[in-house]
């Protein structure tokens, strides 16, 4: 069970049809890809003397090189270690030590910070830039036959975010990604080969992987000249490349419908947009479906579950006429075809509807385990259940509401407050921008509600007006206690805010 196998078989099907391309350009045919593929395989397994399930890491900014270089590894029979490229260097050294990896493939703007990490990673053998001479010279000797693996076998050693602790490598088998691209199909959107998915997140995390459905389908995989997300690039892309998708953050999504062009903008090109990595703020999603259409799909997956938890396809998005329609949109949604999900007690006690507790999950798409950490992999899963670590509820009809990772959890007064039900109050505001509401420490509650607030350009709003919103909304105690005007919230490579910056900011206070 070769995922890389998907590829072969659309090269056969699909050989004439764009593969991959670049802005406005077409880079590889089917063919050509699955070509050159084959040739690299080979380049890994016998010039540069890798053997069956080595680790290869890719340090790279989006690129046309990224998925050739994927698929390659995998076809040669060996696993990827996909690095965010945002890190410091001295975080690249330690996921490349920490994963093992002998040979590093990274795009230029970063080879110095990835030769400055070699020096933590005694095993990296090479480090190689694509796109050069020496990269190209991998492709030139003969095509390696597809390595036979293992269900088991690792394909994606994907390293969590690290905001609590060091990294830790989440092993995703083939199988694992078999059951994420099986579920796509099933859950989330048809395919057919005159689509296309455009990459403008970062392709190390949720946009790489969903290029596999694409692949598997013989669509294309568009690169834009930025190698990131644009708001000005994304609508020329989508009126110049027909039956386009994108995956998105929800950040991206609300920059894109608050672009000021928006309006005189031809999206008729748009079929899809999936957004995850956090659950979209109501009203951000009404507007960005009065804007965009009928055309947002909401996904809720983790690391330890790629991108497959639970989902809200586009049939329930766009059922206006149900009476629960504002409950569901607030909502991840329903589970997806093979998970199964249980909202639990501390000591791991089924909790009634409507209750909440952490969500577990389990199904094939679930992680074999976290990479040299047998006491992490005891901990997150128990009798094959992955305690994601999230706190939520379902209701009657199977709906997950998400209310927070646990660690963002208040508790102030021995009260627990979950800090999503603030924010979607304060986004009510037409002032309010992006919100983030994080506990301090009070010596007397536990915690206190703290609220950092950026607000749209040429508006204001008081800490007053938002007083008096959340008293209309919501209980008096978990009105915040003070409010935080920002220029801007940090955030993540994914888009998602930091949190726990915003904490360690009032610490220090």
């Amino acid at each position: 069970m070769n995922f890389a196998g998907t590829l072969t078989r659309s090269a056969l099907t699909y050989a004439d049809n764009a593969a991959v391309s670049k802005g406005h350009s077409i880079v590889l045919n089917y063919a050509q890809l699955s070509d050159r593929v084959s040739k690299l395989a080979y380049s890994l397994r016998y010039s540069l003397a890798l053997k069956k399930n080595d680790r290869v890491a890719l340090i790279m900014k989006n690129c046309p090189e990224i998925i050739e270089t994927i698929y390659a590894v995998w076809h040669a029979g060996l696993s990827v270690v996909p690095i965010n490229a945002k890190l410091h260097p001295r975080e690249f050294g330690y996921i490349l030590e920490d994963s093992g990896a002998k040979v590093c493939f990274a795009t230029s703007e970063l080879m110095e910070s990835v030769t400055d990490a070699k020096t933590d990673a005694p095993l990296l053998d090479h480090i190689i830039e694509v796109g050069t001479r020496s990269y190209e010279k991998l492709f030139d000797g003969r095509a390696m036959p597809l390595e036979d693996l293992a269900p088991t076998d690792l394909a994606w050693l994907f390293y969590t975010s690290g905001t609590t602790g060091r990294p830790k490598g989440a092993m995703l088998s083939h199988r694992n990604i078999h059951s994420m691209t099986m579920n796509y199909l099933a859950d989330v959107d048809t395919i057919d080969p005159n689509d296309c998915i455009i990459h403008a997140a970062p392709m190390s995390h949720g946009s790489g992987l969903y290029a596999l459905p694409h692949i598997a389908r013989g669509a294309n995989n568009i690169i834009p000249e930025s190698g990131g997300f644009d708001v000005a690039e994304t609508f020329d892309l989508i009126q110049f490349w027909p039956q386009s998708t994108f995956f998105f953050a929800p950040t991206m999504v609300t920059r894109l419908i608050n672009a000021p062009n928006i309006n005189q903008s031809d999206i008729s090109n748009l079929k899809t947009i999936v957004y995850g990595g956090a659950p979209m703020y109501l009203n951000d999603t009404l507007k960005a479906l009065e804007i965009l259409g009928p055309k947002l799909v909401q996904i809720y997956g983790q690391g330890e579950s790629p991108m497959t938890i639970t989902g809200l396809p586009k049939h329930i998005i766009n059922n206006k006429k149900h009476p629960n329609y504002f409950e569901r949109l607030s909502s991840v949604g329903i589970a997806r075809t093979d998970v199964e999900i249980r909202i639990v007690s501390d000591n791991g006690e089924p909790k009634d509807i409507g209750e909440v507790g952490e969500i577990i999950v389990r199904g094939d798409v679930v992680m074999k385990g976290y990479w040299n950490n047998p006491e992490a992999t005891a901990n997150s899963i128990r009798d094959g259940w992955l305690w994601t670590g999230d706190v939520g509820n379902i209701d009657a009809e199977g709906f997950l509401t998400l209310k927070d990772r646990s660690k963002d959890l208040i508790i102030s007064g021995g009260t627990n407050i979950y800090p999503r039900e603030i924010e979607e109050i304060l986004l009510k505001h037409p002032s309010v921008y992006e919100c983030a509401v994080v506990g301090r420490p009070h010596a007397d509650w536990g915690e206190e509600i703290i609220a950092f607030i950026t607000t749209h350009p040429n508006t204001s709003v008081t800490k007053e007006d938002l007083n008096e919103l959340c008293l209309e909304h919501i209980a008096r105690f978990k009105r915040p206690k003070d409010y935080r005007f920002v220029d801007k919230l940090e955030k993540n490579n994914y888009g998602k805010i930091l949190k726990t910056e915003l904490r360690e900011i009032l610490k220090r206070e």
